[in-house]
Formats: structure tokens, sequence, C-alpha cells
């Protein structure tokens, strides 16, 4: 059955409508300028949505909490709630199948990316009984997927970047249909606004946004100049889900309204100016008088450990002395072994990583370890290094820091074949195959693969090449490491690669 989502009229008075089911198979891409009724489009297309899909809305301005009143969206402020608590609130709001929206407003910018970078991760991580499909919408994405660095630290930004990735790249297989917003292309990196199939482009004035907004129209420049003429509420439209060619429409009304609406103009107060210098000039509140900050609402975690017995104070003379350099490496040895017997299972890497963390929490707990569990965030840099082959000691090497360092600008989940290819590369191993490639990424599909292949080499790190014979060499790029030419096609992994993972 196919459900099509009134929008508003074409300019030629004909109902214009947004194919859901194509929607979800695709990614939808939003663009205007403040004013040009942005915001009010996402509005119209949650509301008819809503009672078919499951939605979640990163908010950054509190714009769209009015949709809980009237739709029964679960409106989660993430000011009271840590990165945890949020990672867990998204699993559990795909689990549970609410629709939400994650209050942003009141978080200065690195917060506000933090959070919902914790938000959609926990979504995106679910296991697969849990797929189901999802419009996932991000209001003015630029400030979640920005094209260049701003002044945040370059880990909130690579942590944001990551999970905007994530969902426009990878989100359509585990039903997550992105829907970004944002007032300007030029400042969306181009990997995220790339993925989008569909497009909605409204009132823009920059010469740069009208090319791009041309451009992915398939218009001509010379037709550019047409988004400075466009009204408030109109937009052109071009995609699977709304139109084989671009097509001018008008956004329908809504029946909810943002909770901050725009400002009208009304009459000044009428005071006499002796007044208003005693209101204004008279002297502050004292500082206990202040209205204090409403404290954050504990999470979830914080109440169980709150709940815990305090430990004792240790006592010097009793207590234990601080592991040597040797119980440290042996204690990395023993969590590299338990890793190690987790991906010798064969379905290991086709697992969400959240599910081989549980399994390797409670085999670390077996051994006696489990005082030294690793958080989360230190496993999956375990993780992209054992499918990489190197052992802690090896990924710790002088040789190894500027090959760390490159694989960082990529995706989280992409680093672990980035690092394997260059361990290939730097021993002169023959070129792993695609399904190597693929079982490294945690997929069956050998065209991803290959398309994960060519989206590293788009980022400038590697460059593929295939000799008279078909087979295929890797080169990293400035660090003049090249692999032996191999058989992409070949689903053996090279001998001394299985070597080496003995020695994690």
């Amino acid at each position: 059955m196919t459900v099509a989502i009134e929008m508003g009229q074409t300019t030629a008075g004909a109902s214009a409508a947004i194919d859901l089911e194509e929607l979800l198979a695709t990614r939808l891409l939003v663009q205007g300028n403040s004013g040009s009724g942005k915001s009010h489009l996402l509005r119209r297309l949650l509301e008819q949505s809503a009672p078919w899909v499951q939605q979640t809305i990163i908010d950054p301005e509190g714009d769209f909490v009015t949709l809980a009143e009237r739709f029964g969206h679960l409106v989660i402020d993430a000011e009271d709630h840590t990165e945890r608590s949020l990672q867990v609130a998204g699993e559990r709001v795909r689990i549970h199948r609410v629709s939400t929206v994650l209050n942003l407003e009141g978080l200065d910018a690195e917060n506000q990316m933090r959070r919902a970078a914790a938000f959609l991760g926990g979504m995106f991580e679910v296991p697969r009984d849990h797929w189901y499909p999802m419009l996932v919408v991000v209001d003015e994405a630029q400030l979640f997927a920005p094209a260049v660095a701003g002044e945040v630290t370059d880990e909130a930004r690579k942590l944001s970047l990551g999970a905007m990735t994530n969902l426009m790249c990878r989100g359509r297989k585990r039903g997550l249909a992105g829907i970004i917003a944002t007032q300007r292309l030029a400042k969306l990196a181009k990997n995220v606004a790339a993925e989008a199939s569909n497009f909605l482009m409204g009132r823009t004035f920059l010469d740069i946004d009208m090319a791009r907004a041309a451009d992915l129209l398939g218009m001509e420049r010379r037709q550019a100049e047409a988004f400075r003429d466009l009204e408030r509420g109109q937009f052109m439209a071009l995609g699977p889900a709304l139109s084989r060619r671009p097509l001018g429409l008008r956004i329908g009304p809504t029946d909810t309204q943002p909770r901050n609406a725009a400002p009208r103009l009304m009459p000044l107060p009428e005071a006499a100016l002796e007044d208003a210098r005693a209101i204004i000039l008279a002297a502050p509140p004292p500082e206990a008088a202040r209205s204090p900050r409403r404290a954050p609402a504990p999470d979830l975690l914080s109440q169980l450990m709150a709940a815990k017995p305090a430990a004792p104070e240790p006592d010097p003379e009793t207590a234990e002395p601080p592991p040597s350099a040797e119980q440290l490496a042996e204690r990395r040895e023993r969590l590299d072994r338990i890793l190690r017997a987790i991906l010798a299972e064969p379905d290991a890497g086709f697992r969400a990583i959240g599910v081989l963390y549980q399994e390797f929490v409670v085999r670390c707990r077996i051994e006696g370890l489990g005082a030294v569990v690793p958080e989360l965030t230190d496993f999956r840099r375990m993780l992209t290094r054992a499918r990489a082959g190197l052992g802690a000691d090896m990924a710790e090497d002088d040789a190894w820091q500027d090959v760390s360092l490159r694989a960082a600008i990529l995706p989280e989940d992409m680093q672990g074949v980035f690092m394997m290819i260059a361990r290939a590369a730097k021993e002169g191993w023959p070129c792993p195959g695609d399904a190597a490639i693929a079982r490294a990424y945690g997929t069956h599909s050998l065209r991803r693969a290959r398309h994960l292949l060519t989206y590293i080499e788009e980022q400038g790190l590697i460059v593929c090449q295939l000799d008279g014979a078909g087979r295929r060499i890797v080169t990293l790029v400035e660090l003049a490491w090249a692999t032996a030419a191999a058989d992409p096609n070949a689903d053996d992994v090279p001998a001394e690669a299985a070597c080496s993972n003995s020695t994690l």
C-alpha cells in the first residue's frame, strides 16, 4: 500500500505529496535561509506522517516540543541527562517504538553535538531485531555536520559528524530515514549532504548556495537566480519520493505551532523617562536572592550509583600497590586474548558492537578481570585494532601513530578497514579481497565493501589501482606503503594476515 503524505499544492494548483515508503527507502535534504519556511515544512511533514511511522526529531531550539500534546511525542530535555543515559534512551526508543523530540535547547554548541551524537548512536546500534522503520529529522543540520571545524573541540565534532554520517550513509539498512534541514548548503559537510536522494530547496540569496541547490536539482546555472524569488513556504522539489522533474510547491498549513513564534510588531509601553530610569538602573538583587538554576534531574545510572554503599577509604598500610608495567602488559594481553576469542566466532563480524561488548564483559568477569573491564569507548578502539590485526603493543608503535591520525577522519566503523589495509600495505601482503573487507566492516555485501574503498579513496587516504591481470593494489597516500597485487574477488584471507591475528 502506498502512503501519500500531503504537503500542500504545486504552483499549478494540484495536490503535492510525498511517497512515504519511498522516503523511508531514501533520504531528504531541505535547504532554505532563515524565514524561508523550512521549519514549517518539517512540521507539516511530521504531522502528516505521525500516524504512519515512528519519528525522532533532533531539535536544537526546542521548536518541535509542541508536537507532544497533539501527537504524543516523548520530549527528552537533553540538558537534564548525561551522554550515557541519552545513548541508552536512544536504544530504548527504537526497541519500544516511541516517537520522541530530543530538545537540545539551553545547551552550548559542543554539548548539543555530544548529546545528539550519543542519542543517534544509541538508535543506530540496536540489534537487528529492532530495526523498525523510523524518520529521523535533524533541524539545523549544519550544527551537527559542519563542513569545517568551528569553535568546538575536535572530539565533539568527530562524534557528531560520525553520527550524522552513519545516519545518512548507513541508516537505511537499519530502517533509519534521515531528513536533514540546513540554512546553508555550503556549511553542511558534503559527505552528509551527498547521501540525500530527495531535495526541497527554499529561498536563498548567496551565490554559492544557489549554485549548489541548482546543481542538486539538475537545473542550469542561469536558473539558480529563481531561488531568490521564492516566497516563504515555497520550495522546489526533486527526488523519487517527490517528483522526477523539478517541481514548485507551496507547503500547506499545520495543526500545531512552534513554541517560539515569529515576533510581531507591537507598540511600546507608555512610561515616563524617570520611571524607566528608576526601574532599569535600580540596584541589582543580592546574589542569594536570585533564583537558583534548576538542577539537572539525575539519570538512571546516577541513581543506581547513589544507591550503592560507599566504598570504605583504603588503608594505606593494607592497600595493594599500583600494578607494575609487567602486570599492565599481562592484563592487556589477557584482554586481547578474550577479544580474539570473541572475534574468532563465525558471526562475530556481523554482530552489533553492543552485543559484542556484553559478551566481552561477561568473559572478562569469568576470567577474573571484572574490575578492569574497559569502557565502551575504549572497547570500540580495541575492536578497531583487533579487526585490523593489531595488538595493543603494535598499535602503540611510533610507525602507527600517523596511521591512527589519518584513520580518525573516517567514521568509526570504517577505521578498522582502513587500518587492516594499512597493515597489509606496510607488510607488503596481498591486498585484502572484497569478502575480507566486508567481514571487517560487518556486512555480507561485497558491493558495500567496494563502495567503502571508494569512499576512503575519496577522502584522500588511499589510491586503488588494477594491474593488467585485474588484481588490485592499494597504496597509502604520502606514506608510500603499497599492498601486493591480489584478486579482489578472492574469498580467502592472506596467510600472513591470518597469522597476524594470533599476535593480538
